[in-house]
C-alpha cells in the first residue's frame, strides 16, 4: 500500500510536543534488554528452529476459477467463483471461513462503524449493498449439496455437510455473486471518470478462502480498511466479459489475444516482449478511433491465467493508452512490463516513463533478492493512490517523476513482500509495508544511477524525534490497531531504518543481505511469522540478536548515548592511552561507531560492540593515538536512531 505521509506533517505541529529533554540520568536495564527468555516456544517439526519451515510444514490450498460480467452501465461485477479447496492440515474441518470484503462497503460494516468521526483514507464516503451472495454449492465425496451459511461483516462461513478429512482432501464451493463498485473503495479500489470514460480498478472481487494455519487455525480478522490481507495460495483461471470497447489488464497472462485484441496491437505486443524500450500498443490518438477494438459483437471475454499466487485483481477502461517492455531476469527467463493509463496521465515525466519504471523495479528485486515469478507486471493509472496485488498495481494518475517512481517501485516491492513471503499483512504491517520501504530504498539508489534518489537515514533530527516518541505505535502492534496518524512511520519508515540499522552498523551488507535472501527463499509462497524471521536472520548470520527485536519491534525503546570523559593516561604522552567512557541513557542498546581524531590530522574508527551494555549504562576503553586527541564524535555518519545528539561528541575544554 502507498505510503502516508502524514507522519511528515509531524515536523510543523507535534515536534513540541514530543521533544526529547536532554537526559541527565540513565533509564537503561540491561536485564530488560539482554533478557535470556526471548522466544515463546521452541522449534518443531512444522517450523524449525532456524526458521526454516520445518518437515512437516503444511499449508491450505485454494485454486479459482472466475467468470464474470462488468457491466458499466451499473457499475457492477456478477458472476461465479468456483473454489478448489485442498486441506492438508492434519486437522477435519467441520466448516470454511471466506472473506467477503466488498461488504466492507455496506452503511452496517464494523469498518464504518469503527472509522473515526473525521473520516480518513480508509473510511467509506459512500456504501453499497456489498456482496450480494446468491447461491452456494458444495461439493465434496461426490457429493453436491446446498450448505448453511452465515455471513458476518466481511466474513461468510460454510458449514460442510460432513467434515473435510486432512491430509490432501478437497472440496469443491460454487458461489455465484454480485456487487456493484464503489467509486473510492477506501483506496484499494475503485473507479475513476476520465474525459475518455471510466477507470476501473477491481480488486477484492470475489469471495476469498481465509487463512487455515498451524499457528491459530482459522484466520478470520474483519476487514476494516486500514489492514491488509493474508491468503491462500493456489492457481487462478478467470474469464471477464465486458463492452467490446474496453481494454482489460490483469493479473497473470492473457489467454486470447487473438479475441479480445486488433492484429496491430497482437503484433505491438509481440515486439515487446523483445524490446527494452518501451513500446506503444495502443497510442494516445488511437482512443478515439473504433477500429483500435475489434469489429463485431457488443461485449468481449477476456481470459486470463496466475498460477501459484495468492490474489488477483484487474483494471478496465476505454480510456487506456496502454504500453509494454520486456523485463530480463537473472535465469535468462523473460516478463514483460505493462502500463495502463489516461491520456491526462501524459506529462513531463509522467505515465509514459511508468513502463520503465516497472522494468527497472523488477529487474532490481530479481538481481538483488528473488526472482519475479509472473508472467506481466502491470501498472494502472487510476483513483488508487497506490495498492499492491500479485503481478499487477494500481497507482495514482496523477503521480509524475519522483513520486511516479516511488509509487510504482514501492507498489512492485510488494511482489516480494507480501505476494511471493506470504506474510499476515493483518496483523503484522511492519513485515510487509516496512520489509519493502526498505528494499525501496536500495532500488532507488540504483535505478537510473539514483535519478530520484534522496536517501537519508532518518530524514532529519525532526523526524528522528517524531519516529521515537512517547505515542508511536510499536510495531508489533496489529495493522488496524495502529493510530492513523502514525502508520507511515510504525509499518513503513521506521521498520525499513531498523532494517537499514541491522544491515549497516549491526551485521554489514555482506552478512545481511545473505540472511535476508535465505529468509525469503526459505519463505517463498509460504506463511512466516515474526518468530520465523528472527531466528533465519540470527541462524544466517550468527547473531543473537534478540536484544535488537526487543528494543525496535517489540517495544517502543528509545536510544541515547553520550561521551561522558575522555581522559588521557599520561599528561604528556598521549601514546600511552585515552581512556573514552560512554553512556547509554535511554533503553535501547546498539553497537556505536567512534571517530577519534588527532591533533597531527590523523583519525582512527572504531565500532563499539552491543555487548558493552550487557552489565550496565557505561563502559570504557582505550584508544593509543600518536597525538592529542582533539575530538571524539560518536555515530559520525549518523547511521543511529540517537535522539540527542548534542552529547554524542567531545572536545578539549567542553
Amino acid at each position: 500500500m502507498k505510503k502516508i505521509s502524514l507522519a511528515l506533517l509531524a515536523n510543523c505541529f507535534l515536534l513540541a510536543a514530543f521533544a526529547q529533554a536532554q537526559l541527565t540520568t540513565s533509564k537503561y536495564n540491561p536485564r530488560a534488554l539482554f533478557d535470556l527468555q526471548f522466544y515463546p516456544n521452541s522449534g518443531n517439526e512444522y517450523r524449525s528452529a532456524n526458521g526454516s519451515p520445518g518437515p512437516k510444514y503444511w499449508q491450505n490450498r485454494a485454486d479459482y476459477k472466475l467468470n464474470v460480467t462488468l457491466d458499466t452501465s451499473a457499475h457492477k461485477v456478477s458472476g461465479e467463483v468456483e473454489i478448489t479447496y485442498t486441506n492438508n492440515s492434519p486437522d477435519a474441518l467441520n466448516y470454511l471461513w471466506l472473506q467477503v470484503d466488498q461488504n466492507i462497503f455496506r452503511s452496517d460494516s464494523r469498518s464504518s462503524g469503527a472509522s473515526e468521526p473525521s473520516g480518513g483514507r480508509f473510511a467509506n464516503v459512500g456504501f453499497t449493498q456489498g456482496e450480494v451472495i446468491k447461491s452456494i454449492s458444495v461439493e465434496a465425496d461426490g457429493k453436491k449439496v446446498t450448505p448453511e451459511y452465515i455471513v458476518t461483516d466481511t466474513r461468510l462461513q460454510v458449514w460442510l455437510p460432513t467434515a473435510l478429512k486432512a491430509s490432501g482432501n478437497k472440496a469443491k464451493l460454487t458461489i455465484s455473486y454480485e456487487f456493484t463498485i464503489p467509486e473510492y473503495g477506501t483506496d484499494r479500489m475503485g473507479r475513476l471518470r476520465t474525459k475518455n470514460g471510466w477507470i476501473y480498478e477491481i480488486a477484492q472481487w470475489y469471495p476469498r478462502m481465509c487463512v487455515y494455519d498451524d499457528q491459530q487455525g482459522w484466520n478470520t480478522l474483519p476487514y476494516l480498511g486500514q489492514g491488509e490481507f493474508y491468503l491462500e495460495y493456489g492457481d487462478f483461471d478467470y474469464a471477464i466479459t465486458a463492452p467490446a470497447n474496453l481494454i482489460i489488464v490483469g493479473s497473470g497472462e492473457l489467454q486470447n489475444e487473438k479475441e479480445v485484441l486488433t492484429s496491430t496491437q497482437i503484433s505491438r505486443l509481440a515486439e515487446a516482449r523483445s524490446s527494452d524500450k518501451t513500446v506503444v500498443i495502443r497510442t494516445a490518438d488511437e482512443i478515439s478511433d473504433a477500429k483500435s477494438r475489434p469489429a463485431g459483437s457488443g461485449t468481449l471475454t477476456w481470459k486470463f491465467k496466475m498460477q501459484n499466487a495468492r490474489d488477483i485483481a484487474w483494471g478496465a477502461s476505454k480510456a487506456f493508452v496502454w504500453d509494454a517492455a520486456r523485463i530480463n531476469l537473472p535465469s535468462g527467463k523473460k516478463s514483460l512490463a505493462m502500463s495502463a493509463y489516461p491520456v491526462e496521465s501524459i506529462k513531463k515525466d509522467g505515465w509514459q516513463r511508468s513502463t520503465e519504471m516497472v522494468k527497472g523495479s523488477i529487474e532490481h528485486y530479481s538481481s538483488k533478492w528473488f526472482e519475479y515469478s509472473y508472467p506481466v507486471a502491470v501498472n494502472v493509472a487510476g483513483i488508487v493512490g497506490g495498492m499492491e496485488y500479485p503481478g499487477i498495481v494500481f497507482c495514482s494518475y496523477q503521480s509524475i517523476g519522483a513520486d511516479l517512481w516511488g509509487v510504482t517501485d514501492h507498489e512492485f516491492g510488494h511482489n516480494w513482500f507480501p505476494m511471493i513471503v506470504g506474510t499476515n499483512e493483518r496483523k503484522y504491517a511492519w513485515m510487509d509495508e516496512g520489509f519493502n520501504t526498505f528494499i525501496n530504498g536500495l532500488s532507488t539508489k540504483a535505478f537510473n544511477k539514483g535519478e530520484f534518489n534522496t536517501f537519508s537515514f532518518f530524514g532529519g533530527e525532526d523526524m528522528l524525534k517524531y519516529t521515537f516518541n512517547d505515542k508511536m505505535d510499536p510495531l508489533f502492534t496489529a495493522a488496524d490497531q495502529i493510530t492513523e496518524f502514525n502508520l507511515g512511520t510504525a509499518a513503513y519508515e521506521k521498520p525499513a531504518k531498523m532494517l537499514d540499522a541491522l544491515r549497516d552498523v549491526v551485521l554489514g551488507p555482506q552478512r545481511f543481505d545473505k540472511a535476508f535472501k535465505e529468509y525469503i527463499a526459505a519463505w517463498a509462497y509460504k506463511h512466516p511469522t515474526p518468530w520465523d524471521f528472527f531466528r533465519t536472520m540470527e541462524n544466517a548470520a550468527g547473531e543473537d540478536l534478540a536484544w535488537f527485536w526487543r528494543g525496535w519491534v517489540l517495544n517502543n525503546y528509545k536510544l541515547d548515548v553520550a561521551v561522558k570523559s575522555v581522559t588521557q593516561v599520561s599528561a604528556t604522552k598521549p601514546e600511552s592511552g585515552v581512556a573514552i567512557t560512554l553512556q547509554n541513557l535511554d533503553q535501547m542498546a546498539m553497537p556505536v561507531p567512534v571517530l577519534v581524531k588527532e591533533a597531527n590530522g590523523k583519525t582512527q574508527t572504531l565500532i563499539v560492540p552491543v555487548e558493552v551494555w550487557m552489565r550496565g549504562g557505561e563502559t570504557t576503553f582505550y584508544v593509543y593515538p600518536t597525538s592529542k586527541v582533539t575530538e571524539v564524535v560518536l555515530d559520525p555518519d549518523k547511521r543511529l536512531p540517537d535522539l540527542n545528539r548534542k552529547n554524542n561528541s567531545w572536545k578539549p575544554g567542553m
